[in-house]
């Protein structure tokens, strides 16, 4: 995608949600279905928020009783049962966690699929627009960062809740004026972390783009496209300047949030020595006139320090919120993004035979400007029909509407009488084979590749497919032969040889439809050659569309549709065009004869 301009589905900043009743509705269904676990953790949060206080009375009797009083045996069984409780706990806690992480990882699980499926739906035109880096991040680290939300805020949350609930009611039991003191500095804790929580959230919104867009250049400049073409023309420097200038605009956004939260930390230290010394001055004061004993005043503090951390969180859980729901906004972003094509209630699945016809079609990728116009025609099962014109003309765009890889904006495309749209989209596809002019290949194996069109082919159909799209003597030569690896995009083979194979994926297909999307324009002559053979096979018996860029397609065709401005202006066979002296003799003259022209 050309830099500078801006995609029309989404940018990939890191924006603070809208919080509304439907956002919340949908998150909350995402964790509603595992409400029986659920409901187990939180009984194991509510069990552990009351073990957790058994130690501290243990304590207080440990310094009221036990050593007062000399008793070896009573100390010996408080130890012990501080030491069960604690074991006790530590079993109750990796319970939770290992509840916590599974349902963390279904609910996980459950987005990934919902999203792939989602986009395996989309239009092209969604491909068209939205930039691989942040489809990839949306399905991948986005909807991973699920398990963080549920441990650290969901758990939190009620965990946070029930520690203070039930840590204020033993203080208050234990002393209510020194539960009162204990209470009224806990401010001091809330309004630093409130502040500080804030600061964190807008660098690390700013911080979130910056890294996308460290991510979208990577993807961009080394992808295989990317990376050729920035050698070709000669822009390693650049690129590379552009990389380190926005990656040093993330590291100091790194670092500016790493020192807020140093300071944060600093005054909290500093608070938690300061708290503990006012109770003990307070407590003190309150043991001199005999009103509590030295264990309660340590129990208190051991107590009030298990305070300061859930009230802390529990008072800006809002902040984790805020970000949770923030990356569940993005994720409802493409999942809201609408299906543009998908199967009519009435669809059906049918036979094709191989008759196509356009009726007064029109389309256009915006509003503003219309590719085609009003084109009309219809061709019998077995045609093989050439597509002519200029570039631009929308001889590709008019050949995408067939499989209905986008859908028309008016008129209507019927195949052997039944609107494609009426026809489900899985039977339709099934039934057309298209062979572009950039074949796309795994990286993976050739076999692997074949089978992509038909994985239950045995190896005689792959090996008689591969024979009659002349690649297979090729194949043979390979030291790993079917098992070669062919790269990322098919690196690792000529433009020819990709083709013969993308040739031999639709033989194995057997589709009625076939589209040639220019195959053999970028090719040599002699790769020309083995693929003008391997057409022959491919398109017998077939309807086929060939947008036409060689004289030898042009004279075999069976109909000649000549397209100007999105309109078809002419119609015919070769012979008839030529003699009506109109704009496709004007091409022939121009393009196609020229190509027999000696030099």
């Amino acid at each position: 995608m050309p830099r500078g301009i801006k995609v029309s589905y989404l940018d990939q900043t890191f924006k603070k949600p809208q919080i509304t009743k439907d956002l919340l509705q949908r998150v909350v269904a995402y964790f509603a279905a595992y409400w029986k676990q659920l409901t187990v953790s939180i009984t194991i949060i509510i069990l552990a928020s009351i073990l957790g206080l058994l130690p501290f009375f243990v304590i207080r009797r440990i310094i009221d009783i036990a050593l007062p009083h000399k008793d070896f045996k009573l100390l010996g069984i408080l130890i012990a049962v501080s030491i069960g409780i604690t074991v006790l706990l530590g079993l109750l806690q990796v319970g939770q966690a290992y509840l916590n992480t599974w349902i963390a990882k279904r609910i996980t699980f459950n987005i990934k699929n919902q999203m792939y499926h989602h986009l395996q739906g989309m239009a092209m035109s969604f491909f068209a627009s939205a930039k691989p880096g942040e489809i990839i991040t949306r399905i991948t680290s986005d909807i991973d960062g699920i398990q963080d939300i549920f441990n650290s805020t969901v758990n939190t949350a009620f965990s946070s809740f029930f520690t203070v609930v039930t840590t204020v009611t033993a203080l208050i039991i234990m002393n209510w004026k020194l539960a009162l003191l204990g209470i009224l500095i806990l401010p001091a804790f809330i309004i630093p972390t409130r502040k500080v929580g804030k600061v964190r959230w807008e660098i690390a919104s700013k911080t979130q783009g910056k890294i996308s867009e460290l991510s979208q250049i990577v993807q961009e400049t080394l992808s295989i496209s990317g990376s050729m073409l920035m050698k070709i023309f000669t822009r390693e420097a650049d690129e590379y300047t552009r990389f380190q200038m926005v990656n040093e605009e993330v590291i100091k956004l790194q670092m500016k949030d790493s020192l807020a939260g140093r300071w944060f930390f600093m005054t909290i230290t500093t608070l938690t020595a300061i708290g503990p010394m006012l109770i003990y001055l307070y407590g003190g004061y309150l043991f001199i006139h005999g009103e509590i004993t030295i264990g309660s005043i340590v129990a208190f503090v051991a107590l009030l320090t298990r305070l300061y951390g859930p009230a802390t969180a529990l008072f800006n859980i809002h902040i984790d919120v805020t970000r949770s729901l923030a990356l569940f906004q993005r994720i409802f972003e493409y999942l809201d993004q609408e299906q543009e094509i998908k199967n009519r209630p009435q669809a059906v699945p049918i036979a094709i035979q191989g008759k196509v016809s356009f009726q007064k079609v029109c389309f256009s990728y915006q509003p503003s400007h219309e590719i085609l116009k009003d084109v009309d025609f219809t061709v019998k099962p077995g045609t093989l029909v050439a597509l002519v014109g200029a570039s631009g003309a929308g001889k590709t765009t008019l050949t995408n509407l067939i499989p209905r890889l986008y859908d028309i904006t008016g008129g209507s495309v019927s195949i052997d009488g039944t609107d494609v749209r009426d026809i489900t989209l899985d039977s339709l596809r099934q039934q057309i084979g298209i062979v572009m002019q950039e074949p796309y290949l795994f990286n993976e194996t050739i076999e692997n590749n074949l089978r992509y069109a038909n994985s239950g082919a045995s190896e005689t159909e792959i090996i008689n497919a591969c024979r009659a799209s002349y690649i297979h003597d090729f194949i043979m030569s390979l030291p790993e032969k079917y098992n070669t690896v062919v790269g990322n995009r098919g690196i690792k083979l000529s433009g020819g040889e990709k083709q013969r194979v993308s040739i031999a994926r639709v033989i194995l297909k057997n589709p009625r439809i076939i589209i040639l999307d220019e195959a053999t324009s970028a090719l040599d002559s002699v790769s020309e050659m083995y693929i003008q053979k391997a057409m022959v096979p491919l398109l017998r018996g077939r309807t086929s569309f060939v947008i036409a860029h060689r004289l030898s397609t042009v004279i075999a065709a069976d109909l000649l549709l000549v397209l100007e401005a999105g309109q078809i202006v002419e119609k015919g066979t070769h012979q008839e065009l030529l003699a009506k002296e109109g704009i496709y003799k004007k091409l022939y003259d121009t393009q196609f004869r020229l190509q027999n022209t000696p030099i």
